[in-house]
């Protein structure tokens, strides 16, 4: 890695280590300690969302026009602010504002530190590089979780306050730490559309985009989307779960995902990007089967709770999977200087399906246990299905990119009319 590269990825554990210290707190801090009620702790979380869908589709062409640099710096100025105001504010309107405020900078941060990955990496160090900045985003947020655990008292608003401050500095010192970032230009590569403008029509008009953005949709929707809405209720309702062994099912998702990273990574360099997203949608049938033996099995509550603690370790095991196939198919998607809008576009998909994901999987978890666990694994089914149709639209290149081990120059933009077949 090169010092620009290094840079990047201590600003992904500083980030993440910072919102590792709120995150898991902020309802009960709006909730409970502020006293604002349930009612408005719901609505900040969904202010997170709101503002994040609107700022992400100006955030791609800033990106194209300014670089990603001056976007992200600008973004962790913003989400400072919001995460300081948010400690110290006591109306329900100032809580609104600073979270709105949080969450715009939050979601524009990954998009932009997404687009300095590409710019710093070539074609056959992507993927490691990706995976690297997953293994430390969970690294960073689990043990910002932890510390912060041990920081919060529930009687006291000013260790709240202190939470708060302290994700605000985490923000302001990744701003010092990239100030000083040089990005290199991005490397030129071969087939790629002339650079114009960035336009969403371009974009859409991009069949393998428009089809991984479904797949990536899915994805979200059918993980992320139910970790903490739909799948925590029905463990809660369905299987007996406490709130302890749902932390410990967490703690297994983080702590897998920690071990087997680069264990996985072996694997998938060799090979084919869409056969190993089809592979997660297999291993995630598993996982909602076994959340279904938990609740639906009628057996001992120690074996519910080993199936369910397993549930979040699959999960873990596919995350894995993921982190250095989907965000490096994006970029080699992206036609030359357009990754800034390719990666914000393909971020606004993955905050719809978090949106979206507690919203349907949240009531259904909590009173229709059979349909839910049905429900779920259809759509791992569905993964594995669009990964496979996905895979035939790509290049050989494009879905196995150590074919191009050797050379400099490698095919990237949108896939052609008539993708040339990968070989096996």
């Amino acid at each position: 890695m090169g010092a620009a590269m290094r840079r990047i990825h201590v600003g992904n554990a500083l980030s993440a280590f910072g919102l590792g210290f709120t995150v898991p707190y902020l309802y009960v801090y709006v909730a409970q300690v502020r006293g604002l009620g349930a009612m408005t702790a719901g609505l900040v979380l969904a202010v997170f969302a709101v503002a994040a869908l609107i700022v992400l589709p100006f955030a791609g062409r800033a990106i194209v026009r300014r670089g990603p640099l001056p976007v992200l710096l600008a973004a962790l100025v913003i989400a400072a602010l919001g995460a300081l105001s948010l400690g110290l504010a006591g109306s329900a309107w100032s809580v609104l504002l600073a979270a709105a405020a949080l969450g715009a900078g939050q979601a524009v941060m990954q998009p932009a530190l997404a687009t300095m990955i590409v710019d710093c990496s070539s074609a056959d160090t992507r993927s490691r590089a990706f995976a690297t900045q997953f293994f430390l985003q969970n690294l960073g947020l689990g043990i910002g979780g932890l510390i912060g655990g041990h920081l919060v008292d529930t009687t006291r608003v000013s260790s709240f306050t202190l939470l708060f401050a302290i994700e605000a500095a985490m923000f302001l010192l990744l701003v010092a730490v990239l100030a000083t970032v040089r990005m290199p230009h991005s490397p030129r590569l071969e087939g790629a559309p002339a650079s114009s403008k960035g336009s969403w029509k371009r974009l859409l008009g991009n069949r393998a985009m428009v089809q991984l953005c479904v797949l990536g949709f899915v994805l979200f929707f059918a993980c992320y989307g139910q970790f903490e809405s739909g799948l925590s209720a029905y463990g809660v309702e369905a299987a007996g779960i406490s709130t302890s062994t749902l932390g410990t099912a967490l703690a297994a998702n983080t702590l897998m995902i920690v071990v087997a990273q680069f264990a996985v990574l072996r694997f998938v360099e060799r090979a084919r990007r869409t056969r190993v997203i089809a592979l997660v949608g297999v291993v995630w049938a598993v996982a909602w089967l076994a959340a279904g033996y938990a609740g639906l099995g009628h057996g001992s509550q120690e074996m519910a709770t080993a199936a369910f603690v397993s549930t979040y370790a699959l999960f873990g095991l596919g995350e894995a999977m993921l982190s250095p196939t989907v965000a490096p198919l994006v970029a080699d998607l992206a036609p030359e200087g357009l990754a800034g809008q390719y990666n914000s576009a393909f971020a606004l998909v993955k905050q719809l399906a978090l949106a979206v994901g507690p919203a349907v999987g949240g009531p259904l978890g909590a009173s229709l246990h059979a349909p839910y666990i049905v429900t779920f694994v259809l759509f791992s089914l569905g993964v594995t299905y669009l990964a496979l149709r996905l895979g035939r639209r790509l290049t050989a290149v494009q879905d196995q990119p150590w074919l191009a081990r050797g050379s400099r120059v490698v095919s990237r933009g949108g896939a052609p009319v008539e993708p040339v077949a990968a070989e096996a």
